[in-house]
């Protein structure tokens, strides 16, 4: 590491990361942009905050489009930034911009690759679709591209921002979920006309990473161990995805029915008795230490009852136990 590295630094960040984050992205994502279009911050939801903070505040237009379901998190955000939140349905091709009702958007969020909760993958016709309507209407579109780097069934669709001809997409990635939440770094990839702003805004707010964690990153991922790691966990998690999915399946079959599980962290199941309260499931899982999320608190409308599971510790030799377990809560429930 460089002395000049333990200085404050660009307010976009250490330049060999974002160098390297592009390089990573154009590889596995095919994410077309130049290094200065990457900005460094530490989360997320540090992104979500700055984004919609600019874009409403610019556009005029406070009306944000959300998938439905979606992130809750997201939607907190939006709504903290003066967004008027309008919950768009998504089914297993994710987004239908057709469904959605009420004035056109200032900004939509979105997870295509892997939607949150449910996995499903955005499909090419409803990716067009959603560009069109938002180089129209003169929103900016949010990708937020949590957990795509994890694929078990194939390689990672490219990203929404690859194909996007008009500028409207900033593509929004984390090392947190696939490193550790601890370290705290988080990217943005930017179209040009939105950089000046989100930067000086950057500087003003003070918003930075430590530059000794990105330049510690940047040499992870230029040394190949990033892609390595990478190989290693998707194997682990792909032996723990598929025996949480198959153990839910022999176990509580006849409660739930089980999405694909074919990436990401989270598994989505619905439960077939539409009558069911999955909030009132959820705390008496978490009586037996099992901790799942109820379907119902990811809906702004009419929710759809079920349970989504982490699979990231969960251990291939549990899974069996665990989901006996379950099911003996479902059968009282």
């Amino acid at each position: 590491m460089r002395v000049l590295e333990l200085g404050y630094g660009e307010a976009g960040g250490v330049a060999n990361l974002r160098e390297a984050i592009v390089e990573h992205l154009s590889a596995i994502r095919g994410v077309i942009a130049h290094p200065d279009q990457v900005v460094i911050l530490p989360s997320t939801r540090t992104a979500i905050d700055l984004l919609a903070f600019l874009q409403l505040r610019a556009s005029g237009n406070s009306v944000a489009w959300v998938e439905e379901p979606g992130y809750a998190s997201a939607k907190a955000l939006l709504t903290t930034a003066g967004a008027r939140i309008v919950p768009v349905p998504c089914d297993e091709a994710g987004i239908d911009v057709t469904r959605a009702e009420g004035p056109p958007p200032g900004l939509i969020y979105v997870t295509p690759s892997h939607q949150y909760p449910t996995g499903a993958t955005m499909s090419l016709q409803r990716r067009l679709a959603l560009l069109e309507l938002a180089h129209k209407s003169g929103a900016l579109i949010l990708e937020d591209d949590y957990d795509s780097d994890f694929q078990y069934g194939s390689r990672p669709i490219a990203a929404l921002q690859g194909i996007d001809r008009h500028a409207t997409v900033a593509y929004l990635g984390t090392f947190s979920k696939i490193l550790a939440p601890g370290i705290r770094v988080a990217y943005a990839v930017l179209p040009r006309w939105l950089l000046p702003q989100a930067v000086e805004t950057l500087r003003l707010r003070g918003i930075a990473v430590p530059v000794h964690i990105q330049a510690a990153l940047a040499d992870f991922i230029r040394d190949g161990r990033l892609r390595a790691y990478l190989r290693q966990r998707n194997t682990r998690y792909a032996e723990r995805m598929h025996a949480t999915r198959e153990a839910l399946s022999n176990r509580c079959g006849h409660l739930l029915s089980l999405e694909s599980g074919s990436g990401g962290l989270q598994l989505a199941s619905w439960f077939h008795d539409q009558s069911t309260d999955d909030t009132a499931v959820v705390r008496k899982l978490h009586e037996k230490g099992i901790a799942p999320q109820a379907m119902s608190r990811f809906f702004e409308g009419r929710p759809r009852p079920g349970l989504l599971f982490g699979i990231a510790r969960s251990l291939p030799e549990n899974a069996e136990k665990l989901a006996q377990t379950i099911a003996d809560v479902l059968a009282r429930e």
